[in-house]
């Protein structure tokens, strides 16, 4: 689980190096502005596929867990039925 709240800390991290790293640009780059508009604008599509793909990765690790917390939740039924049947029998 400990996955998750990584995650989140790893897309925080990115999306503050994104805004740091368009201000220095606009700041030191001599570049006309329609330069600077394309430059941006590739930075911001690279910046919205790297935030699909965490997006994407997410959901496959919350899916995951889901799975491992019913499988967990199932087997722990199973044994809680087979006891319960074990000291009826009893």
């Amino acid at each position: 689980m400990s996955d998750q709240g990584n995650g989140g800390s790893v897309f925080v991290a990115f999306v503050a190096g994104a805004i740091a790293g368009a201000a220095v640009a606009l700041l030191f780059a001599p570049a006309t502005g329609e330069q600077t508009r394309e430059y941006l604008g590739e930075r911001a599509r690279e910046g919205k596929d790297r935030a699909n793909e965490a997006a994407r990765q997410g959901r496959e690790i919350f899916n995951k867990q889901r799975e491992n917390v019913t499988t967990a939740f199932d087997r722990a039924r199973e044994q809680f039925n087979a006891a319960r049947d074990t000291e009826q029998d009893a």
